[in-house]
């Protein structure tokens, strides 16, 4: 059974670079892109259910259940052409498939994504069947059950629509670049430039983890994969430097969670907010491009001022790689994303195909390098394999995305959920919708992949930010910035506790020493949100002004966050701790051109060296020791 699983898996990937491709064109056959998306999802479940068995139930079972879940959405793709020309008939033929499929969707989604995504999407189809019940705002449009559900299963703005197809072509195609680049050497290219780069200088393993970390995480649409990936190699060595277990996890997961928000490939999720917003892939790369930055240069600057406070130093060199031997060894990692860059940006192609001819790229340039065709290409099936396993939970949630996509727009219900928030920002002002909408992005967030929270979030909360005046760009990565954020926020913290796991710290301060280390992410999306200059909206000047006050407010916070004596302690502390955090929100009050915003962007400069020269002394005062804390020991100082 497990050959027969693992060929299903290696289906996923095979069916998507055919479409990408346009095989079925050149073969002479045409499809529309609902029937290719109904014939993947269909495979998706069943691969989901035979992949990860529940032990309880007789494998006949899951096989049997998988099957009919595979026919429900292959009757679909079947007779999707014609069921256009008859919208009207709604007879059995039609929603006795449509249960099936959606049941075996939702409990594949359960075995692989969590109990919390399939009940979310449970909830919505609830709401569709008897929502005319609720009361006031949200009592939803009365639909008979037959139309409601087939809404859901075959109308292009529910299953088969918009995120699923963005799943199963542009996304599709970095899950596959990602599997190649790890099969060929790329991961451990990054990893050895990483070490070459970073290992040596004070504190380096939490460097070289934040480095790691931030160019896998990117390319991954899940947070926890990414720690476990990486934090297997970067904790045990930056335990083993002298750092706390709780800070070595927590470093780990603030920095793999970053890479969700990092460009170029944002864990995928770019793709789908160009889709969602009618925008340029490249435009969206932009406007992540600063927030991104600060989030990881103000992390490193914690782990920089903890590591100079407590005597942390780097690796030896003689035990690092060599930064020559390094970049020689990462063309596996170097080439393909030229070519990537190459067909994305100069050429203009799909991301998804352009992942997919640099997949092509690293594939040759392996086979290529020292005659190992036959070895090379008996890793092929291993890469359709592990590609496809990653594609399951990812196409299970864009398929639930279209569910709840679909009973927002045929119920109303989206339009309640705006004039709700918008009530409160008629009685606050947009500061408490923004706190009551990054509260909520947070709960909703809750275990979810990237691209999951993303979608369910944007889909329930942007419209009405947007409708408040908020930069529709700004709006969509607020509630991106917090939805990842339920990753890193206790109590369900997600991905610090999977890094404690690996440190054996204890969950719940390594659960809140992420949050310090991920301060940054917190305020950023307040910021941009009342000024998008932070996301390349403006002048020159103001995209400067704002860059400088956010620097030297977070340099200021960042300092004082990672170390208990800083600015002398006490009043001191806090008193700077105001001050950084009034200079970072400086341009969220002033308008970024007004001379009181300028002035302090001036200022910015001067406090940001001389609070750099009095942590350097600081660092130096003999009660802050440099005792190496033994591993796992957590240091009370900070």
């Amino acid at each position: 059974m497990r050959a027969v699983a693992a060929v299903l898996a290696a289906s996923l990937p095979l069916l998507g670079i055919a479409w990408t491709f346009n095989l079925p064109g050149l073969l002479g056959q045409v499809y529309i892109t609902e029937q290719y998306l109904a014939v993947i999802l269909g495979l998706t479940v069943l691969a989901g259910l035979v992949l990860k068995r529940q032990p309880p139930v007789p494998m006949v079972v899951d096989v049997g259940f998988g099957l009919l879940s595979l026919a429900g959405w292959w009757w679909l793709a079947l007779n999707y052409q014609d069921w256009l020309l008859d919208p009207v008939n709604r007879g059995p033929e039609k929603w006795v498939p449509a249960v099936v499929g959606i049941l075996g969707l939702f409990e594949a989604t359960r075995r692989h994504c969590g109990l919390v995504l399939s009940a979310l999407g449970v909830g919505f189809m609830l709401y569709g069947f008897i929502g005319h019940f609720a009361p006031g705002i949200f009592e939803a449009a009365y639909l008979s059950p037959p139309r409601y559900l087939l809404y859901v299963y075959n109308d292009s703005n529910g299953v088969p629509g918009l995120v699923l197809g963005v799943g199963a072509t542009q996304i599709l195609g970095f899950i596959i670049f990602g599997a190649v680049l790890t099969a060929v050497g790329g991961s451990a290219a990054m990893t050895d430039l990483a070490m070459a780069t970073m290992g040596h200088r004070r504190g380096g393993p939490a460097k070289v983890a934040i480095l790691a970390s931030s160019l896998f995480g990117t390319l991954s649409g899940s947070t926890v994969a990414n720690v476990m990936s990486t934090g297997v190699v970067t904790i045990p060595m930056m335990k083993k430097s002298g750092w706390p277990a709780r800070h070595a996890g927590a470093i780990e997961a603030v920095a793999s969670n970053g890479g969700q928000i990092a460009p170029p490939v944002m864990g995928a999720t770019a793709f789908i907010i160009a889709e969602f917003l009618q925008i340029s892939y490249t435009d969206v790369v932009i406007a992540a491009l600063l927030p991104a930055a600060f989030y990881y240069i103000l992390l490193y600057r914690q782990v920089d001022s903890y590591a100079a406070a407590n005597g942390l130093i780097g690796e030896p060199r003689e035990s690092l790689p060599r930064l020559g031997a390094a970049l020689k060894g990462s063309t596996p990692l170097i080439v393909p994303l030229g070519v990537l860059m190459y067909f994305l940006f100069w050429l203009g192609y799909a991301p998804g195909k352009s992942a997919l001819y640099a997949s092509g790229a690293a594939l040759v340039l392996y086979l290529a390098k020292g005659m190992r065709l036959v070895s090379g290409l008996r890793e092929l099936p291993g890469i359709l394999v592990r590609a496809g396993e990653t594609l399951i939970p990812i196409l299970l949630v864009c398929a639930i995305a279209g569910i709840i996509i679909g009973t927002i727009n045929v119920t109303g219900l989206g339009f309640a959920l705006t004039l709700a928030l918008g009530k409160i920002a008629e009685l606050g002002g947009v500061l408490p919708l923004l706190l009551t909408t990054s509260v909520i992005a947070i709960v909703l967030g809750v275990g979810m992949p990237t691209s999951g929270v993303y979608v369910v979030v944007a889909v329930l909360l942007a419209p009405a930010l947007v409708r408040q005046g908020i930069d529709i760009t700004a709006a969509h990565l607020f509630i991106l910035y917090f939805g990842l954020l339920s990753m890193l926020t206790p109590p369900v913290a997600i991905a610090s506790y999977a890094a404690a796991s690996i440190a054996k710290s204890d969950m719940w301060q390594t659960g809140v020493t992420g949050v310090r280390l991920a301060f940054v992410a917190y305020l950023l999306p307040f910021v941009f949100a009342f000024n998008p200059a932070l996301i390349m909206d403006g002048t020159w000047l103001e995209i400067a002004v704002s860059c400088a006050t956010v620097y030297a407010g977070g340099y200021i916070l960042a300092d004082i966050l990672a170390r208990k004596h800083a600015f002398g302690g006490g009043l001191g502390r806090i008193a700077a701790a105001l001050a950084g955090l009034v200079l970072f929100c400086a341009t969220a009050v002033f308008d970024p051109a007004h001379p009181v915003a300028v002035v302090a962007a001036v200022g910015s400069i001067a406090l940001v060296v001389l609070f750099g020269w009095q942590a350097r002394r600081a660092a130096a005062l003999p009660e802050l020791s440099t005792k190496t804390p033994k591993n796992g020991e957590s240091d009370a100082r900070a």
